[in-house]
Formats: structure tokens, sequence, C-alpha cells
């Protein structure tokens, strides 16, 4: 369970705060853009284009995308027809006698229905606020962006704002429903051992883990050209600039998620503890106790459909910023295929991760507990390794030979590179670093633990100071990869 605390509040509110700077300083200044723009465009040398077309480039999103979304719905039916009648030889792992087990899978299903009904209905109460909040902020965003670059992009900006919130909004809402769905064949699963429900649980991962980004880069890639109808070709970089509203509206809703969710299933999760266990003396967890209903709604609401709407915002801000720093280049916005590149990187991971997933569900699967931890590990750096080629030869094939950016010239295809590898190699190691300082596989969280055998004192000090070990390594990773972008050569 993760606990909500004031960095990720801060977190959240300063990429908020970010984009929304961001997109409305790119507005002010494109307000002199259809003055400049033929300017720029007799500026543009004639460089090499990219090798692959824009014909190209559009097949591979599309395709990739379907791809997703088919695979999406295929794991969903694998969960689906997952095994939902338990086996006594093993009936401890749900029912502590060892005896019949089928009071204890209705005892299951009775709480998993609890738990969808909760987390349908908080969802359904927080959504009808965040909808209020959509419709109010579009307004405010038509109006301010209208003031400064026209109430048709000032319009526009506000309508790729609802589109990124209501994306976020369907990711969240999937992931939800996925989780609830899963959780009780995933607990029946478990009388038969730790393949079977090791397999179900990875398996209704992979429906958020694939619809997410298809959905994400399938709906930007629509609206970038039903813009492209009416900015045409003169105005395209503010095209881009007006696109970026897709991120302000997914970072809006995934604060709303993660921070609502959060405190709800902490409320829940210290009233039940504090209600069971202190004043009635039932055990943790007890499906009687209504607060237990009430944390595990917020886990779904909080942990699922709040990380959905997180990791779809970072995607949209990733990739609209992206966006929006290469139109600034007169070489790269001249080519389609070169402006779609971020959405390109996006796409073929999609591919790059269903062939990941083969590495646990047919090459080497999981039998025994020890290796839950290893296998979901080894997933990071499989899908590092894949995709390591493949960004090496979209920056190859489709980007310019050489480009120009504001305050550099002669920017080589192979360049972009380093930047996106190194953030993928820096990522995995950052995740790689966060898992041993919080898995009790490894000695940093045992020690903590040791440590409160001699009271509350020496618990808190040793906690602060392995946080502030805990980040080094990533601090000096996120410098490095900052600097070999900058400087690739």
């Amino acid at each position: 369970m993760e606990t909500l605390d004031s960095t990720s509040l801060a977190g959240a509110a300063k990429r908020l705060s970010i984009l929304f700077f961001f997109l409305t300083e790119s507005a002010a200044g494109a307000a002199a853009a259809p003055a400049a723009a033929p300017a720029k465009a007799k500026a543009a040398p004639a460089l090499a284009a990219p090798i692959v077309g824009d014909v190209g480039a559009t097949l591979i999103i599309l395709s990739c995308t379907a791809v997703g979304i088919v695979s999406a719905i295929y794991f969903t039916l694998l969960v689906q027809k997952s095994v939902v009648r338990g086996s006594n030889e093993n009936a401890s792992l749900v029912h502590e006698d060892g005896g019949d087990s089928d009071a204890a899978i209705k005892t299951v299903w009775e709480t998993s229905d609890a738990i969808a009904t909760g987390a349908a209905s908080f969802l359904y109460a927080e959504y009808k606020i965040l909808a209020i909040f959509i419709v109010v902020f579009s307004i405010l965003l038509w109006v301010l962006l209208g003031i400064v670059s026209g109430v048709v992009n000032g319009l526009l900006s506000a309508v790729s704002f609802i589109l990124g919130a209501v994306t976020s909004i369907v990711s969240g809402y999937i992931g939800m429903k996925i989780g609830v769905y899963a959780n009780a064949r995933t607990a029946i699963c478990a009388q038969k051992g730790y393949a079977p429900a090791f397999d179900v649980a990875y398996k209704a991962g992979s429906v958020l883990g694939f619809a997410l980004p298809s959905l994400g880069v399938l709906v930007l890639f629509v609206t970038i050209n039903l813009f492209k109808f009416h900015f045409g070709h003169a105005d395209e970089a503010l095209l881009y600039e007006t696109v970026a509203g897709y991120g302000l509206g997914g970072s809006s809703v995934a604060l709303f998620g993660r921070v609502g969710g959060g405190i709800y299933t902490k409320a829940a999760d210290v009233g039940s503890d504090l209600v069971g266990k202190v004043v009635m003396g039932i055990p943790e967890d007890d499906p009687r106790n209504p607060g237990v209903i009430a944390d595990n709604v917020g886990d779904n609401v909080g942990d699922i459909a709040g990380m959905g709407a997180d990791l779809f915002g970072s995607l949209a801000e990733s990739t609209c910023a992206a966006l929006v720093v290469a139109a600034q280049s007169p070489e790269l916005i001249a080519s389609w295929t070169a402006m779609m590149f971020p959405l390109l990187i996006s796409a073929s991971g999609i591919i790059t991760s269903l062939l990941t997933t083969f590495v646990v569900t047919h090459i080497k699967s999981v039998t025994t507990e020890e290796e839950i931890e290893p296998a979901l590990k080894r997933q990071l750096l499989v899908s590092a390794l894949l995709q390591t080629p493949v960004v090496f030869l979209l920056c190859y094939y489709c980007l310019p030979a050489t480009f120009n950016v504001p305050g550099r010239t002669g920017v080589k295809n192979w360049y972009i590179f380093f930047c996106v590898g190194s953030g993928l190699w820096s990522g995995l190691l950052i995740g790689y670093v966060t898992e041993y300082f919080t898995s009790h596989q490894y000695s940093p969280v045992r020690d903590v633990a040791e440590s409160c055998k001699t009271g509350a004192a020496t618990n808190i000090i040793y906690g602060l100071a392995l946080g502030y070990k805990s980040v080094i390594i990533p601090v000096f990773a996120l410098a490095s990869t900052l600097s070999s972008s900058l400087s690739p050569v």
C-alpha cells in the first residue's frame, strides 16, 4: 500500500503548475506566430528527410496501438477464463483450518463484490466533483488562452485538456475494474499454488499496462490530425502548443485520483484498525469490519485507478512536452515522421512490452514465493534490453540525419538515442535501487524492523538516515542523464 505524504502531493502539484505555466507561456509567444511562420519556413535548410515516410510512421503508430488494445482485451478474456474453484489439497492459503474451502470461497466472492461496489461508488462520487472541475477549468483555459492566441486556439486548447482528462479517467476506471474483477480469482487460484495465482494477477495487470499507452497514444494521434484541419501547415508550431493541454488534463485527473484515493484509504485503514483491533478486539483485515472493506476500496481507487491516471499523466506530459520542443526546429517540423517521433517511441514500447510478457508467461514462470519478486524485476531488465535497439532504429530511420534546434546547430539523429537511452537505463537503475531499499528481501528494510526493538526513537532516526541514503544513486543517475542528454558527444 502506498503511503500518501507531502512529497507526493507536492510533486503532483508541481507537475501541474509547471505544465500550465509552460502552456500559457507558449500560447503567449504564439501571438506573433502567423507573421513569423513564413520567414521560418524560408529559413529552413534543405536537409535529408527521414528514411521512414509519413505513411510508414502513421501505420506504425496505428498498428502498435491496435496491437495494444487487442492485447488488453485478450488478457481480460484470459483472466475471465481463469479457474475460480479451489483445491482442498492446499486450502490453508485461504482457509486456516485446512477443511472444506467452499465457505472460504463464498466469503472471498462476497468480500470481492462489496469491494467492487464500494470502489464504483467512490469513483462515481469523485468523478462528479472532477467533472465540475474539468468544466470550470476548461472555460478558464479557453478564456485566458483566447486572450493571447485567439478564441479558436483557446477553444482547441480547452478541448485537448478535456480529451486528456477523459482519457485519464477511462484509464483509471479500466484499472479499477480489472483490479476488483481479478482479486477474487487470484485469491481462489492461490489454493492451487503460487503459479496460478501469479499468472492471474500478472495478466490482470497487463490489461491496464497495454490499454493505457494504447489509448493515450491513439487519442493524442487522432487529436493532432484533427487539429491539423484548422492550423494547416503554416501554424504547425502553434498546433503542438495547443495540443499540450492534453497532458495538462491527464495531470489534473491524476492529482485528484492519487490524492483523493490516498487520503480515503489512509483514513479507512487507521479507522478500521482503531475500531476493529482496539475497540472490538477482532483480527486485522477481518471482513466483518466495514472499515476493512473501505480500506480495500481505497486501495483500488488510489493504488490502481489513481495509479492508472498518474501513469497516463506522465505519458501525456512527456509526449506533449517533446512535441512542443521539437516544433521549434524548422527541420523537424517540416517532417511529419520526425514530429511523430515521441509517439513512435511510446507505440514501439507496446510491442516491446508484449514480447516481455512472454518471459513470465512462457519462458520463466513463477512457482514459489521467492521467485515472484525476481520475476517482476526481470521484466524491467528485459524490456530495457529490447527497447534500446528499437530506440536506436527509430532515431536513425525516423529523424533527419542532421537538424537544428534553438541554441544548437548540426544535431545528429543519433544524438537523440543518447537522450532517450540514458533516460531509459537511468529509470531502470532507479527502479532497482528503490526496490532494494523498500523490499523485505534486502537488509535495509530488515534493519529498520530490527531497530524497532530498541524503541521508536531509534526507528525514526534509522529510517530517516536510510531515506537520505536511498536517494544518493537516483540523484547521480538523474544528473548523469541530464549531462549526457545535453552533451551526447
